[in-house]
């Protein structure tokens, strides 16, 4: 059996015999290539060029540099993330089919447009909470215990599934899993970058290999939950999602007194005088939430425009908070500008890129042809797909960094390649339109997906590096929560547009949607100077 600590936003997990070597035998290469490469950077020792008041947990004995050639504390978000995205994405690849399945398939038989909704919301909302983990963490409690407590709600999310029958299960549980997956992603993230110097040319390497450790877990919850969901039911597929989770709390908890103190740190803590007027507004808004989804002014088939809305309105002023923040430098706040474009960038990408678990699934569930030598592959197992194309090209994207070094394309222009191949990607379909039932062969929609995969790993691991490499001391975590606005936003997105698709318009859908991306994309490229000036020598 082989342990590996893995995979926006890692898990340990344990292979069969028939999967581990191949496995195994990768992560073998992709360690050995980038403890070579990482051997060699002149910067692993090294603490110059990190930002004034940043803590930074630059790597100080050879036992620092045994992951990967990566700080040592960097294993245990590994593990935490890993599991959390195994019971996210083992709960999602079957989400959508539970919802709108009928009630004799083991389904609730919403509608399917309904169900869309449902699903961008849900997933809007994830990256939505991210503003209450990074505050939380931020002003009351620090990113350590604030991952800690989030990774509880999300296992009591699970479990609120697995148990709870009907449209109860599906509230109370994406409710608790959105809050506590919030939480965790913008949290381990905002850990990750601490433990790199503002300079330090491993950083981008070192997300890249954060996230091949969160595909791992991406990777093997679809597989599996997809499997008992077809041969034992909804319910139980998501009670695997819950033992995942807890597996991963479980090993975090015990690994968690590994992380540096500064890890507990309260950067910018919250005056006692102001927490109960926080208590107050908390409960009241709660309060007005409950009321309005009551009286119905909150309907499920708009949901995901209620997240877009919302998630707007939060970007804007969170952006207006840090720019007029008198703790900030003036260089912060140039750099706070150029993240801009990048935010809006980030936002059209994932708008498209999220569709694999609104339009791609109910693809894959009507026009696909699953069959595999005589047996049909579950809806679910579609899903596993880019997870396996990021465990093969993260490593190779990993050691392309490190060796290009200052070399590399700067931000803007791998965030205006991602967005424009995430347009491409979604041209690709464009030969496939108007097809029936099963007219679709598995390896088209799996090239299609592989120029998903490209696009992703040019923008999502480098959007997360560049969040902590842009963000004001005093905003560090909540910078980080921005860009996970934009995923958000673009999340929400997903779920609006799938409400216009229909199969007999997917010319149209397809070839719309990706011609703006690629506009888009140009466009960055073309302003790409300029942002990077504003960066003030952040590549």
């Amino acid at each position: 059996m082989c342990k590996i600590v893995t995979r926006d936003h890692d898990k340990h997990m344990t292979l069969p015999p028939t999967r581990h070597v191949l496995v195994c035998g990768l992560a073998g290469r992709v360690a050995a290539f980038a403890s070579n490469e990482f051997a060699a950077c002149p910067l692993l020792s090294s603490t110059r060029g990190r930002s004034p008041g940043m803590t930074v947990n630059a790597p100080a004995s050879e036992e620092d540099r045994t992951f990967f050639g990566q700080p040592r504390p960097l294993a245990n978000l590994f593990g935490v993330e890993l599991w959390e995205r195994f019971s996210f994405y083992g709960m999602q690849g079957i989400l959508l089919i539970y919802l709108y399945y009928s009630a004799t398939e083991g389904g609730l038989g919403i509608q399917e447009s309904t169900a869309t909704s449902i699903v961008g919301a849900y997933g809007g909302a994830v990256y939505l909470s991210t503003i209450l983990g990074a505050w939380t963490a931020d002003r009351l409690l620090g990113p350590e215990r604030v991952l800690f407590l989030s990774a509880v709600l999300v296992m009591c999310g699970h479990i609120a599934l697995a148990l709870l029958p009907g449209l109860s299960g599906v509230s109370v549980g994406l409710i608790l899993i959105a809050i506590g997956s919030g939480g965790v992603k913008a949290n381990a993230t905002s850990l990750v970058g601490s433990l790199y110097a503002e300079h330090d040319e491993r950083r981008d390497a070192g997300f890249s290999l954060f996230y091949l450790g969160i595909n791992l877990g991406a990777l093997a919850g679809p597989l599996l939950t997809g499997l008992l969901q077809k041969n034992a039911g909804f319910h139980v597929g998501f009670g695997l999602a819950a033992v995942g989770m807890a597996v991963g709390l479980a090993q975090y908890a015990w690994g968690r007194r590994r992380l540096p103190a500064s890890a507990r740190e309260v950067p910018n803590p919250l005056p006692s005088r102001a927490r109960p007027m926080v208590a107050v507004a908390c409960v009241a808004a709660l309060a007005a939430f409950v009321l309005l989804a009551v009286v119905g002014v909150l309907p499920a088939n708009r949901l995901a425009t209620v997240v877009v809305i919302v998630s707007a309105a939060a970007a804007v002023s969170y952006f207006v908070v840090i720019l007029t923040s008198r703790r900030i430098t003036t260089v912060e706040r140039r750099r706070v500008f150029a993240f801009i474009p990048m935010f809006l960038a980030s936002a059209a990408f994932w708008s498209l890129y999220q569709q694999q678990f609104t339009v791609v699934t109910i693809y894959s569930d009507q026009r696909l042809d699953r069959t595999l030598f005589g047996w049909e592959m579950p809806v679910s197992w579609v899903q596993a797909i880019n997870p396996v194309f990021i465990i093969v090209l993260s490593g190779v994207f990993a050691g392309l960094w490190t060796r290009l070094g200052d070399r590399q394309p700067t931000t803007p222009i791998k965030f205006a390649a991602g967005t424009a191949i995430m347009g491409i990607a979604f041209v690709l379909f464009l030969p496939l339109a108007g097809g029936g039932p099963n007219s679709t062969p598995l390896p088209a929609l799996a090239g299609i997906l592989l120029v998903f995969t490209l696009a992703e790993l040019l923008l999502s691991p480098v959007g997360l590096s560049l969040s902590t490499k842009l963000a004001p001391r005093v905003f560090h975590t909540q910078m980080v929560a921005l860009f996970f606005l934009s995923i958000a936003l673009g999340t929400a997105l997903s779920g609006t547009l799938a409400g216009y698709y229909e199969a007999d318009r997917e010319t149209a859908y397809f070839g719309i949607l990706g011609a703006v991306a690629i506009v888009l994309g140009l466009a960055l490229a073309v302003a790409a100077r300029p942002i990077t000036r504003m960066m003030s020598g952040v590549r």
